[in-house]
């Protein structure tokens, strides 16, 4: 047993990098087929990024402050790998991967470094309000996609990529209801003696969330981001779960979720084929359901131990790089690497539940809880979506998946729950 989180998390953290330079090895020597030639070249990337996350853990342990051990090295594998099959599906966007993701890093090790995360909740109504803001500017400059040209997901930002505002308006929402349940968790708690009774507490305290997160349920069904909506309306319900301990909410909640379903399927063309593709993709496997059909066979071909890292063919499958990752990581890796990636993923949100069980302050503690929850809702989503459990959405797979606003976003989060764990250390 190693003494000192911070030495745990060092040894940890370069176990992982070693596994994405062997990664990174396997793979480049695989396309050069056989051939070494352009190693060197190429192996700079996993050597840019070990650098970047060993430089990290040294700023961050330059306190002192104890911090949980493992999220860093978690971090740091599964984006590692997410990089070494993005080489092999998607070479072409590597470079621009890891680029964002040192950003992500020396964002992670800012905020991880901050003494009192807390005190953003002190600014709650500006979190919201700034989460509105993102959603508008997103219809007003957003960058038009599908047949009708009718749906609005990303800004453009000219040779920079693309800014997908979603992805920190869920981080901004768990601000947002962190400060405000842990201003009124006495009234909401004990609003009635009675769980399913509701009483005039409760309408008084929850209007203004209610309102804030109709506003932000409002702007994602006009742009038709759909994935992002429910992702947004189960942090709601699960966040006012954490903070009251009430189960009406919970009941209350999935009313509202089947009553919103039942209109988006009536009233969005794109809700009611994803449901019928999910039903049967088979029925039109050539034509819109031909991605969950490929994804469907490139998971039963990888088999129990996979393909072999480099050697899958999962590159011919529609947007494997950005929603069905986890889709080449399960064919390549198999079975079993695809359960200790899934590992992984649940550690990490175990680790968040666990700083926020620990907490000594409500708001550090609705913080880390909504965090890891938010952390673990995109990962079950996505998750189902390619697993056909549930109808497959737009939503990336965190840390693994190409996308620099997601990655960023995700960096972001983790460096707020290591901040957390440092202010609620022993």
């Amino acid at each position: 047993m190693i003494g000192s989180p911070a030495a745990t998390r060092f040894s940890l953290l370069s176990f992982a990098c070693l596994l994405t330079i062997a990664a990174f090895a396997v793979v480049n020597f695989l396309r050069y087929e056989v051939e070494l030639r352009g190693t060197e070249a190429n192996l700079v990337t996993p050597l840019v990024v070990a650098f970047a996350f060993l430089v990290s853990a040294a700023v961050i342990n330059a306190d002192g402050r104890p911090r949980d051990p493992f999220l860093l090295p978690l971090v740091a594998l599964l984006s590692g790998l997410g990089l070494a099959l993005l080489h092999h599906v998607k070479p072409e966007f590597v470079a621009r991967q890891t680029t964002t993701l040192v950003l992500g890093i020396a964002a992670m090790t800012v905020i991880a470094r901050a003494r009192e995360a807390r005190r953003i909740a002190r600014y709650k109504y500006l979190c919201a309000a700034a989460a509105a803001l993102l959603l508008l500017l997103v219809i007003a400059l957003g960058k038009p996609l599908g047949a009708r040209g009718d749906i609005k997901l990303s800004i453009p930002l000219g040779p920079l990529g693309q800014f997908q505002p979603a992805d920190f308006v869920r981080i901004l929402l768990v601000v947002f209801l962190a400060g405000f349940l842990a201003e009124k968790r006495e009234a909401l708690t004990f609003a009635s003696s009675v769980w399913w009774r509701m009483s005039r507490n409760d309408g008084r305290y929850l209007g203004p969330m209610l309102l804030a997160w109709g506003v932000a349920m409002a702007l994602l069904v006009t742009q038709r981001d759909l994935g992002a909506a429910l992702l947004m309306f189960g942090l709601f319900v699960g966040m006012l779960y954490l903070g009251s301990a009430r189960v009406v909410y919970v009941l209350i909640g999935g009313a509202l979720f089947g009553a919103g379903a039942w209109v988006c399927y009536h009233a969005f063309p794109v809700v009611h084929d994803r449901l019928a593709i999910w039903w049967d993709p088979w029925a039109d496997a050539d034509g819109n359901g031909y991605q969950i059909v490929q994804s469907l066979y490139a998971l039963g071909g990888g088999g129990l131990f996979g393909a072999g890292l480099g050697q899958g063919a999962a590159a011919s499958v529609p947007a494997v790089h950005t929603d069905l990752s986890f889709v080449a990581a399960a064919e390549e890796l198999g079975l079993l690497g695809a359960s200790a990636i899934l590992a992984c993923y649940a550690l990490i949100v175990v680790r968040g539940l666990r700083i926020a069980q620990r907490a000594r302050d409500s708001v550090n503690a609705l913080l880390a809880g909504g965090l890891s929850l938010a952390f673990g809702l995109q990962t079950l989503v996505i998750l189902g979506g390619v697993t056909k459990l549930t109808p497959l959405t737009g939503v990336t797979l965190p840390f693994m998946s190409f996308g620099g606003s997601s990655l960023i976003a995700n960096c972001v989060l983790v460096g707020l729950l290591l901040s957390i764990s440092a202010a609620e250390a022993p």
